[in-house]
């Protein structure tokens, strides 16, 4: 009709957007073989970081008062202990081996994931019931991997997440992974004896660019059934993945080892001065961040030690008594590790003093009430009576500053960084 507009020709409405299949995933480098070699390099990687990680738990002695990060209940009880007779660096070898090892095995982690990846997108997810549960255990698997990574990685970083405790989710976490993990490489096994038997343990690693070949596809495989021309040979791959943690691990010891290494940590914190010449070490909280002025520390300070008496004693009193002196190390959980001569006072020296009983416990008070980890610790028979336990009062002969803990702090080997107690207020020797 005149005047009439023309109809405009209507436009299909667009397809609905899909999450790219297995097909999309063309690398020729994946493969049962490949997926394999990186499966059998994490398991002594994850092993080794489970038995640090449950060690450095350890040796909180969660059973003792006050020391457990996790409800008692739901505990193990410690099935080691570090003794009088293990060098004071026991405990910093354990959480320097756990941190920097676990830094390390990051990019393994990621090429592992890498290889996996088409897996994540297969269509339909519950095909079959079993395959269900294979998808639901890995979603397990790797929700509880990425968990105990963040967390540790945010930890080490000192930026977890306020309202969430840091040891609580990590412990549990190392359950549920290690649990995972374990059954998840016992299901596996047969396929990766499959692909060992059918390629080689290393002969793949020999293949140049020109003679890289993708491995034979398989319906549900890895192999792609359209596979890309190789850009990199398998051995490539494991270099780059080696070359990053090996290069994490540069940037990393010397945090962890302390002492003129430090310097060459890139990773750690510059520019920071934590004192001044002896007292200029690593340190976690400052006394300003917890409120520790310096009247609270000088002319109205007193030590109360509870017993089988009480005794007040001030840092006069301290300083006047036999003084011992050792090489200790402190090592917080973050990862660093400073290690210093600490002069004071023997514990065991304090315990006769008010008599404590041979079964005691020890708890130590500090005039940080908001510290957690800090404001009530406890020790057993066997870490006090140590010889190399101390109340010290100077360090690398001089007083201790505010920020290390003046006028006396607890330093004991093999514990801990968060339980050798600053700004020490009372100790109790008392049954648990």
């Amino acid at each position: 009709m005149i005047g009439q507009r023309p109809e405009r020709p209507s436009t299909p409405a667009p397809a609905p957007r899909r999450l790219p299949g297995p097909e999309a995933w063309r690398s020729p480098l994946r493969g049962p073989w490949l997926t394999s070699v990186l499966g059998s390099l994490l398991v002594p990687a994850i092993g080794i970081l489970l038995v640090t990680g449950f060690i450095a738990h350890w040796a909180y002695h969660p059973t003792l008062p006050n020391n457990a990060s996790v409800d008692p209940a739901y505990d193990i009880s410690p099935p080691f202990q570090f003794s009088a007779a293990w060098p004071f660096w026991s405990y910093a070898v354990n959480q320097g081996v756990h941190v920097t090892l676990g830094l390390m095995t990051l990019p393994l982690v990621l090429a592992k994931l890498w290889s996996v990846m088409p897996r994540l997108f297969e269509r339909p997810a519950w095909r079959s019931l079993a395959a269900l549960l294979e998808r639901l255990s890995l979603l397990l698997l790797v929700g509880s991997m990425l968990v105990e990574f963040a967390t540790g990685i945010l930890n080490i970083d000192d930026a977890g997440s306020p309202g969430v405790n840091f040891f609580v989710v990590h412990y549990y976490g190392a359950w549920v992974f290690g649990s995972a993990f374990v059954l998840h490489a016992l299901v596996k096994l047969p396929t990766v004896r499959r692909a060992y038997r059918e390629r080689g343990v290393l002969k793949p690693l020999r293949d140049g660019l020109g003679e890289t070949r993708p491995e034979p596809h398989v319906a549900g495989g890895l192999a792609p059934a359209d596979p890309a021309t190789p850009t990199l040979t398998r051995r490539g791959l494991l270099a780059m993945v080696g070359g990053a943690a090996l290069t994490i691990f540069a940037v990393q010891v010397g945090e962890s080892i302390g002492g003129p290494l430090r310097r060459f940590a890139l990773l750690a914190p510059r520019g920071r001065v934590f004192g001044t010449g002896p007292n200029d070490f690593p340190i976690t909280n400052t006394a300003a961040s917890r409120g520790i002025t310096t009247d609270m520390t000088t002319d109205h300070w007193r030590l109360t030690l509870v017993g089988q008496r009480t005794v007040s004693l001030d840092r006069a009193a301290l300083l006047a008594m036999p003084q011992a002196t050792h090489t200790l190390s402190i090592t917080c959980t973050e990862g660093w590790t400073t290690t210093q001569h600490w002069t004071g006072v023997p514990l065991r020296a304090l315990a006769r003093l008010v008599d404590a009983s041979p079964d005691a416990v020890l708890s130590v008070l500090s005039l940080d009430q908001a510290a957690v980890g800090q404001t009530d610790v406890s020790f057993s028979q066997a870490q006090f009576t140590d010889p190399r336990a101390l109340l010290a009062l100077r360090v690398n002969g001089e007083d201790i500053s505010l920020d290390h803990g003046y006028p006396a702090r607890v330093i004991l080997p093999n514990i801990p960084g968060s339980q050798n107690v600053k700004w020490a207020r009372e100790m109790r020797f008392a049954a648990p």
